[in-house]
């Protein structure tokens, strides 16, 4: 089954990229999904969008104008990039 073409007003999930990783290895604050509305949808690779990010702490927004378009990741793992969220 193919994956839908993304459409705004439609809920994806973003991966955070999280804090750097320090010298020991660890990390502060580790890549997490953060729940994510779909802004714009590039015409010509609908794969890369604008979104609008919900975090703990306020919105972070992706515009496609301004470079912060967001590419599609089936797997889920990407730091800095979308994908469906699960069924659960």
């Amino acid at each position: 089954m193919s994956q839908p073409v993304p459409s705004v007003g439609r809920a994806v999930h973003y991966v955070s990229h999280g804090t750097p990783v320090r010298s020991d290895g660890s990390q502060a604050l580790p890549a997490q999904c953060r729940a994510a509305t779909v802004t714009e949808v590039d015409a010509e690779d609908p794969g890369r969008v604008g979104l609008v990010v919900t975090n703990p702490t306020g919105l972070f927004f992706h515009p496609l104008a301004a470079g912060g378009a967001v590419h599609a990741d089936a797997g889920g793992m990407l730091a800095g990039s979308w994908h469906w969220p699960e069924r659960v």
